[in-house]
């Protein structure tokens, strides 16, 4: 259950959505790449989670700085995603971390579908091959192909990974998960964000790590930090390579706007 909200605040008012959770224990504050600012709460009944406003105005007023330095960097990076323009022939889309432009083409008949990547450097280039018989957008075309590639790499990190660790994980999915990049549960399944693979590589294979160190060690004490580093030394580094691109990498193939 979501709600709009306007909270009241010193350096002027802003927007949040509140959303009520069974299996939340205390006021949460996150930066959603598409409703901004989300505000959790356990799930309304009697006492202060009947009517929560007065305690997630007060939270937000202690936390404006960080408030409003997030939202503008999700301002700027929905601005930048924007200038890029739509989705079409020359279109800048970012694939393993770098810019590729968008090379749209036409297949003869009897054939399939098809995306390969074209150049190096300055000159990144994603052809798409569009076969007349394929209903597909050509959105559609490029994000099944952009998926199957991070299947690919996800499990080529997990692979590589997971021996040196001493796991053995129970399953990996790979979807557009929206609040996560990765997930790893008690019985040992693993599941991941395609859009893994528009970031760089180290970047993946860090959340390819952060999940399996979670089949060692659930929560994220000093030693769990220390399964992680054994591995990836600087995960700290591409952790903050995924805060800092966040909104960009999730509002990838859709409406982009405010």
């Amino acid at each position: 259950m979501t709600e709009r909200r306007v909270a009241e605040l010193p350096g002027g008012p802003v927007e949040y959505t509140l959303r009520r959770s069974p299996r939340s224990r205390r006021l949460r504050v996150t930066i959603d790449p598409h409703r901004g600012v989300l505000v959790t709460v356990p799930t309304g009944g009697r006492g202060r989670w009947a009517d929560p406003e007065a305690d997630i105005e007060a939270f937000l007023v202690e936390r404006e700085s960080w408030l409003r330095r997030h939202l503008d960097r999700r301002a700027h990076e929905l601005a930048v995603l924007a200038a890029r323009g739509p989705l079409g022939p020359d279109a800048i889309v970012r694939y393993r971390g770098a810019l590729h432009r968008v090379v749209v083409e036409s297949l003869a008949s009897g054939r399939r579908s098809s995306v390969e990547r074209v150049g190096a450097g300055e000159g990144d280039e994603l052809h798409v091959r569009l076969a007349p018989g394929d209903r597909r957008p050509l959105d559609r075309v490029l994000r099944d192909w952009l998926r199957a590639q991070a299947r690919r790499a996800i499990e080529r990190s997990v692979t590589a990974h997971a021996g040196p660790l001493g796991v053995s994980p129970a399953g990996l999915t790979v979807r557009d998960q929206r609040t996560r990049w990765g997930s790893a549960s008690r019985t040992g399944r693993l599941a991941f964000s395609w859009r893994l693979v528009l970031a760089p590589p180290e970047a993946l294979e860090t959340v390819v790590v952060h999940e399996l160190a979670h089949l060692r060690v659930f929560g994220h004490g000093p030693r769990f930090w220390d399964v992680v580093a054994t591995r990836v030394p600087d995960h700290a580094r591409w952790r903050r390579w995924l805060r800092d691109h966040s909104t960009e990498l999730h509002a990838a193939f859709e409406e982009v706007g405010p």
